[in-house]
């Protein structure tokens, strides 16, 4: 059996699993694309539950850095960045409900696709940053363009890691505020949890009418933590299937594998952004898998995992996970 078909998307979504119409979200359909996250933008376009998106992404830079000689200080204005698709409205979405979004596939887009890693300075987890202030000199500027495809990154002559993409920022929008696309929070937003790519499902509250779902800054792949600032960034061709789940009651977002579930949290200091997920983590085992919550508490420091998404952010996050045959030996 699929193992869609087990789970939580397909047996309690509105459209149990059956495959609706098939919408484009092109760059030119898209036009302008969005730099916060919240209520106040114009729609792009509506959609039923069980619907399937294939939407057009653009680099974390919107393209602006093309050669290794481009320099992210001369090239990008800051805060203007990690473009974002959408918003896309779910027909029936309430606050209080949960959209489901099954990433199919990630391809890279263009004739010659190339990824971009770039040293910011200022930015990045081994050097000082406006929130953690320090004298030293900033890092140097360095712009690497990586060729890739469906089969690997290619890093250097030396080196070749494989073409393992997921979506860095996925997000509805939260109830009143409008938060900059850098910024992960119990919305989603700029996560950079690796998991995220084709074949996983992320689960996010809703928290305003129609949902308001916001895509965007697709990675060809990267490590946990993404500590330089900036993973190979690239521009994608990202196809969803988005699912609806009515009055299921979540605080942060949540993702789910063939192997695994995960609760993700985001905070700094880091270890609260790790309190939040492994809490979640907790009270999702008891409340909905029959655990009794301090057996799942002693249990999870026995067979818990930590997914280390971004470590870069202005908050950090941290994904905590349990492997399914756990929760079905019960």
């Amino acid at each position: 059996m699929n193992w869609l078909e087990d789970s939580i998307m397909y047996k309690r979504g509105v459209a149990s699993g059956k495959l609706g119409e098939t919408h484009e979200l092109s760059e030119g359909r898209q036009g302008k694309f969005h730099y916060t996250i919240g209520p106040y933008s114009e729609p792009v376009m509506e959609i039923e539950p069980g619907d399937r998106v294939i939407v057009e992404t653009r680099d974390a830079f919107e393209g602006k850095i093309k050669t290794e000689q481009d320099l992210p200080s001369q090239k990008l204005q800051v805060p203007f960045l990690n473009p974002q698709n959408g918003p896309i409205m779910i027909t029936g979405a309430e606050k209080g409900d949960v959209v489901a979004i099954h990433i199919e596939s990630i391809k890279p887009r263009g004739d010659n696709p190339r990824g971009t890693c770039c040293l910011i300075p200022r930015f990045g987890a081994l050097t000082g940053t406006e929130y953690t202030a320090m004298l030293n000199d900033p890092l140097p500027e360095i712009t690497r363009k990586i060729n890739l495809d469906e089969e690997g990154v290619y890093w250097s002559k030396r080196v070749m890691i494989p073409y393992r993409p997921h979506i860095g920022t996925l997000s509805l929008s939260p109830e009143i505020d409008s938060i900059n696309s850098l910024t992960p929070d119990n919305h989603g937003g700029n996560m950079d949890v690796p998991d995220m790519g084709p074949g996983s499902i992320t689960y996010l509250p809703v928290r305003s009418a129609g949902a308001r779902l916001f895509i965007g800054d697709a990675h060809a792949c990267q490590g946990d933590g993404e500590v330089c600032g900036t993973a190979v960034e690239f521009a994608s061709t990202t196809t969803i299937n988005v699912d609806l789940i009515k009055n299921w009651d979540i605080a942060w977002p949540r993702l789910e594998t063939d192997q695994l579930v995960m609760a993700i949290g985001s905070a700094r200091p880091l270890e609260d952004a790790t309190r939040i997920a492994y809490y979640e983590l907790v009270q999702w085992m008891a409340k909905e898998y029959g655990f009794d919550l301090w057996d799942a508490y002693m249990m999870l420091s026995q067979c818990g995992q930590v997914r280390l998404g971004n470590f870069v952010d202005p908050k950090y996050t941290v994904g905590a996970a349990i492997r399914k045959k756990y929760l079905k030996s019960i």
